[in-house]
């Protein structure tokens, strides 16, 4: 690995860690001395990496710091791409036609010697099987999910009973035949996970969450192991 392959690593090390990592983490997982480290963050710092920290208590790398697209190596730009193709299956035209969109600016930004790599991977998304129809567009859900807003929706149950619930959105699962969606449920007052091919119908609000989705989304990890379906 080059010096400046290795200072790209640790900066997408530090990126996937919100508090701060030890510097014998970070060298175990670059495979590099603890020394090593220390003056590639040193270097980082100097060319304006917003880098905080010290040696003996961890660096943290603070928010809003960006690397150009160009710097994805072989395997990321795998990852992307089969990604991508896999979400353009998706029967939310919206969210297929943006991965579509991705795909596509991507390519338009690598180095020439890579830009033909999403064209030539041996890495492709096999057909899905039929998949239940949505009650509803899912983009108003994702909607709500991104803007924390609470929804009003109208369910039906296996036994196609419906009822009327207002419930806060946090996120949604994409099976092969299906889709779920997790979200607080008023009327039950606990997390639910409901089919959205049995939502009927879905209205919108202007109603926040009273919690941000980032602690509901800890609360919902931490108190569901197996899925709950109304």
């Amino acid at each position: 690995m080059s010096r400046s392959e290795r200072l790209l690593d640790l900066i997408q090390i530090l990126r996937r860690h919100r508090r701060p990592v030890r510097g014998i983490e970070l060298a175990e997982e670059l495979r590099v001395s603890l020394r090593t480290v220390y003056r590639d963050i040193r270097s980082l710092i100097a060319t304006g990496a917003p880098i905080d920290g010290e040696a003996g208590i961890g660096f943290v790398l603070r928010a809003g710091y960006t690397l150009p697209p160009l710097m994805f190596n072989a395997e990321e730009i795998e990852a992307l791409v089969l990604g991508s193709r896999m979400v353009a299956e998706s029967v939310d035209e919206p969210l297929a036609c943006a991965a579509r969109n991705a795909l596509a600016k991507i390519a338009a930004v690598l180095p020439d010697e890579r830009r033909d790599e999403d064209e030539s991977l041996g890495l492709l998304s096999a057909p899905r099987p039929p998949t239940a129809p949505d009650g509803v567009e899912l983009v108003f859900i994702r909607k709500a999910i991104r803007a924390e807003r609470k929804v009003w929706i109208t369910y039906g149950d296996v036994l196609g009973k419906r009822t009327d619930r207002r419930i806060w959105p946090i996120a949604l699962t994409f099976y092969d035949r299906t889709r779920l969606l997790a979200a607080w449920c008023e009327l039950r007052q606990d997390f639910r996970h409901f089919r959205t091919d049995r939502i009927v119908a879905l209205n919108e609000t202007a109603e926040r969450f009273p919690k941000r989705r980032r602690v509901l989304m800890r609360e919902w990890l931490e108190l569901e192991s197996v899925p709950r379906q109304d």
